[in-house]
């Protein structure tokens, strides 16, 4: 990402690019890093709501606890439950999908793995066991009496009569609601192609085995888009051995958050892996072949890339319908929560991707896109809900990821980001084996990445963001390795305590 004064984010906002057809091609951006003022019209109320208790059978139709949506806050919220004695027979989840809640992440990570190299699947990722916790299987739930209806999303909130309505027509009353609905895949239009066979976009597990079966039969992948999505299943797609093309619209890979340097440092890592890289690429439409599958995408230069497959990573959008009733955020998108995750509406709460939460290290709003948000924004709302705890949630932004991590690899990368990325940028390492990029803004330290670090070095990152020490820039600079620089800015940190 670009440095100075510019706000950018991974996860939320999206920076389009207008094209002729009407189409925008852009990656995702942590809404965190974009300075948006706070809105000052939304009041948050704390005033009791009707409540109701269930039976253990939940025969009376009447929940007290309600989260809507399957993905990581619903599963790390049930546990919160659980463990303060508040889920049995009181907490009911309405899901979309057929799963219970699983780490979202080994979607593009460990499911893609190629089939001779021991892919992850379900029982195994699902939730808490991304954050060490027990594994949250339909067993466990059944075991903690929860109740789960799947594959029956909501379709209508009655906030007056504090009822939700499902797909299937039932009709659930809740004391509490909490909204965990996450988002959904930015797909491109019918018009151009976007729903052909062999178009993919990935956001669940159908999504992802779909996907599989296309890529047992492909030869000519191409991806769609150079940020989270894009890079990691490229890096899947290397493991296929397949023939991959990664195009986007941007200048270099992870643009609102890479620097140029750094980007250019994993394009020749992608290269050796043999994926091919197209930029400052604008999609005209996609081709269907003579069998209906999509065949071709042709671009707006005249320039046509052959695919059998094609996966789109363009960005993600926030489910908020059929919830605009308690109230959206205009600038980041998602729903408008405060400090405790509460809404304007007593009694409903949103959390994880979906809520547009008060920042406070930064003193702004935002919205993150990231299951480590998920998991601590659910956490810290019914821990709220459960004891009248005034704590504001106090998230400091923070963003992974890891990819070629399948056996036979030629290099395993995970990288990490802690913090803003605002300021000059300062990149120390040559990427062999390791590389850090800092921050800096009027001389104190808001944003470090650190690649192939050790144990240690990734436990000191979220340390100096959240310190944000003044650094001698000129001698952060002459630092030798990346393991001098980290020292230099931790010592800072040192300083700053001491005085």
């Amino acid at each position: 990402m670009p440095s100075g004064s510019v706000r950018r984010s991974i996860a939320t906002m999206a920076n389009s690019l207008s094209l002729k057809h009407g189409l925008s091609l852009w990656c995702p951006q942590p809404a965190s890093l974009n300075r948006i003022p706070q809105p000052s019209s939304i009041a948050f109320s704390s005033s009791p709501r009707t409540y109701v208790v269930a039976s253990s059978t939940f025969a009376n139709q009447n929940r007290e606890f309600v989260i809507v949506g399957g993905g990581n806050s619903a599963g790390y919220a049930a546990r919160t439950f659980v463990e303060h004695g508040m889920a049995n027979g009181r907490l009911c989840i309405v899901s979309k999908e057929a799963f219970a809640p699983y780490e979202r992440p080994a979607l593009t990570k460990g499911y893609l793995f190629p089939l001779d190299k021991k892919p992850a699947r379900l029982p195994g990722f699902h939730t808490c066991v991304g954050s060490g916790g027990e594994r949250q299987t339909p067993e466990w739930y059944k075991e903690k009496g929860i109740e789960m209806l799947y594959e029956d999303p909501v379709t209508g909130l009655d906030i007056e009569k504090q009822t939700l309505t499902t797909s299937s027509g039932k009709l659930l009353k809740y004391g509490s609601l909490i909204i965990a609905t996450g988002c959904t895949a930015v797909r491109f239009p019918d018009k151009i192609g976007g729903n052909l066979p062999g178009v993919h976009y990935i956001r669940d597990v159908a999504d992802t085995d779909s996907l599989i079966s296309s890529l047992e039969k492909a030869q000519k992948v191409v991806i769609v888009g150079g940020g989270y999505i894009g890079m990691e299943v490229a890096a899947a797609a290397s493991g296929w051995k397949l023939d991959t093309t990664v195009i986007f619209p941007e200048n270099h890979l992870m643009q609102r958050l890479f620097t140029p340097s750094l980007a250019q440092r994993y394009e020749d890592l992608y290269q050796q892996n043999e994926v091919k890289f197209l930029k400052g690429a604008r999609i005209k439409n996609l081709e269907a072949g003579s069998d209906g599958r999509v065949a071709a995408i042709n671009l707006e230069d005249g320039f046509t890339i052959e695919a059998d497959v094609v996966i789109v990573g363009i960005g993600a959008k926030p489910t908020v319908s059929p919830f605009e009733a308690v109230g959206l955020n205009s600038n980041v998108g998602g729903i408008q929560v405060d400090g405790q995750f509460r809404t304007k509406v007593p009694g409903i709460f949103a959390i994880g991707d979906v809520a547009a939460f008060p920042l406070k290290i930064y003193d702004r709003i935002a919205r993150f896109e990231h299951v480590d948000h998920a998991r601590r924004s659910a956490q810290h709302c019914v821990r709220a809900l459960q004891s009248a705890q005034t704590s504001l949630y106090d998230y400091l932004p923070y963003f992974y990821s890891r990819v070629f991590e399948y056996e036979g690899s030629r290099r395993k990368v995970w990288w990490q980001f802690y913090g803003d990325n605002v300021g000059e940028t300062i990149e120390i390492g040559n990427f062999n084996p390791k590389i850090a990029t800092f921050w800096l803004d009027s001389g104190k330290l808001k944003g470090v990445l650190l690649e192939s670090g050790s144990p240690e070095e990734f436990e000191l990152l979220p340390k100096l963001a959240r310190n944000r020490p003044l650094v001698d820039k000129q001698k952060l600079q002459s630092a030798s390795s990346v393991e001098e620089a980290l020292e230099i800015a931790r010592s800072s940190m040192q300083v700053e305590t001491a005085a």
